[in-house]
């Protein structure tokens, strides 16, 4: 077979195929889905055949990965596999970087479709280099200057009135360990040295400013991610894998589904710790995640 790289859109995506991710991959196809990774920044595999140990040992072709969650349980006895279950919420539908909190994100998701409702729980993933490439060169040189305070310590999804019992358990779960780590608002890629808005749902605070002048700064920066033609609107089907670049790209899980079953597997790559422009690392806080990552080299 030989592998075939299609685009899906202009900013974001493409579909891979003429290879099978359930048996190894020899250094070539590696490096070439790799590099399919950093030029489109989201990748689709269709008609896979992975249980979690196979989902598991793609992922580690491309190095270590990391627990299932800092704070969150795994799949019953798969400790580096998170369940992404309607059954246990939908705190994914909003606008993130997965688990930017911590001082090293992972630098690539993985999920994998095992229940799919019959309409709608698409997700979406936007090219935040892309919305770089896009702000207007005073807000590019404001934007290059700064940090932010990213952190799970807050409610992202739920209003207060709105939360029930099993939601509020939830969320004590999820803030069971609290981080606060401090991130470049560009970071530049390690691989391909692109520039992208590395901010989404847990970036809480721009460093020197307070929390209403953040916020707004932050909306603005925002709404480049989340232009419509920066976005790939994935559609699930049965025994299909995504893989997106995490150091690159948000995400968001539409909540579209009427409650319907919808359980996807997540298992995520471990990351570096971020460089801004200047070449400055992010640095932390509080909270310590040995326990969930190693850092990449």
């Amino acid at each position: 077979m030989t592998l075939e790289i299609t685009k899906i859109t202009a900013n974001i995506g493409a579909r891979v195929s003429g290879v099978d991710i359930s048996r190894p991959l020899d250094p070539e196809t590696a490096a070439a889905v790799r590099e399919a990774l950093s030029t489109h920044k989201a990748l689709v595999f269709d008609d896979v055949n992975l249980d979690d140990d196979s989902h598991q040992a793609f992922v580690r072709t491309f190095g270590e990965v990391t627990t299932a969650h800092p704070t969150v349980s795994s799949v019953d006895g798969v400790p580096n596999v998170l369940p992404v279950d309607s059954e246990r919420g939908r705190a994914a539908n909003h606008w993130h970087t997965d688990v930017t909190f911590v001082l090293n994100p992972p630098q690539a998701t993985t999920l994998r479709s095992i229940t799919v409702p019959p309409y709608g729980g698409e997700t979406l993933i936007a090219s935040s280099a892309a919305a770089y490439r896009q702000l207007p060169e005073p807000l590019r040189r404001l934007a290059d200057g700064l940090w932010a305070e990213h952190t799970n310590d807050y409610d992202y999804a739920v209003a207060d009135e709105e939360v029930d019992e099993r939601q509020a358990a939830q969320r004590a779960q999820f803030t069971s360990i609290a981080y606060r780590t401090v991130h470049p608002v560009v970071r530049v890629h390690p691989l391909t040295g692109e520039r992208g808005l590395f901010i989404g749902g847990f970036a809480q605070r721009l460093v020197g400013l307070p929390p209403a002048e953040s916020r707004r700064i932050l909306d603005l920066l925002q709404a480049y991610v989340t232009r419509p033609e920066n976005i790939l609107r994935h559609r699930w089907s049965p025994n299909q894998l995504v893989i997106f670049d995490n150091r690159i790209t948000q995400h968001y899980a539409i909540d579209n589904y009427d409650g319907l079953p919808r359980r996807l597997h997540r298992v995520t790559l471990a990351g570096d710790v971020p460089v801004g422009i200047e070449g400055k690392e992010s640095y932390s806080i509080q909270g310590d995640a040995s326990h969930y990552t190693p850092v990449a080299a």
